[in-house]
């Protein structure tokens, strides 16, 4: 086995010593590939279209889920995140908006302060969990990766906040959850 991983070793050394060139035609050498993984968004307590458990709702704590970020592009310098319910009544409703959130891999639960909160669709600041009047209701966690910060101060509305946003997101990811009273 040692005499094998030294033999292993030495065609290796002996390939890396090439010139580019085998007798005389010239061995092309392959191109540097770039894999850009995209940023992720998860949580560990439910996972994308599952359903969001009750302590997360009106009828439980209505406290945030913790959220878990990946692949956070380079460039980054805040965040912005914007939980929302297409499926409700009157329109989308927004549950939770946040924004200049310091570059982080991950969001805890029941967080007191993360950036600066926007106004939710309750006219109040901070985290409004899934409370819908009737069915099942999606509700849309979508994290973005900026590159600066954004000129909004607290209360800001989730429109001026997508307005800012403008050619400043270097990607975005989304986890959705479900809920029914």
């Amino acid at each position: 086995m040692k005499w094998t991983f030294v033999f292993l070793l030495s065609i290796s050394l002996a390939g890396c010593a090439l010139t580019g060139e085998v007798g005389s035609e010239p061995v092309e050498k392959p191109e540097e590939i770039i894999i850009e993984v995209p940023l992720q968004l998860t949580s560990p307590v439910f996972a994308n279209n599952e359903k969001i458990p009750a302590k997360y709702s009106c009828e439980g704590e209505d406290i945030n889920p913790p959220l878990k970020i990946d692949n956070i592009p380079e460039g980054t310098r805040t965040m912005a995140l914007i939980m929302d319910d297409p499926d409700a009544p009157a329109g989308t409703w927004d549950h939770w908006i946040v924004f200049n959130i310091p570059v982080t891999t991950s969001i805890p639960e029941d967080v007191k302060t993360l950036g600066v909160s926007g106004m939710n669709s309750w006219g109040r600041t901070g985290y409004g969990g899934p409370c819908p009047p009737s069915g099942t209701h999606r509700y849309f966690f979508r994290l973005y990766a900026l590159d600066q910060e954004l000129p909004l101060q607290q209360g800001a509305s989730k429109e001026e906040l997508v307005q800012a946003m403008e050619g400043r997101i270097i990607d975005q990811a989304e986890l959705m959850g479900t809920y029914t009273r």
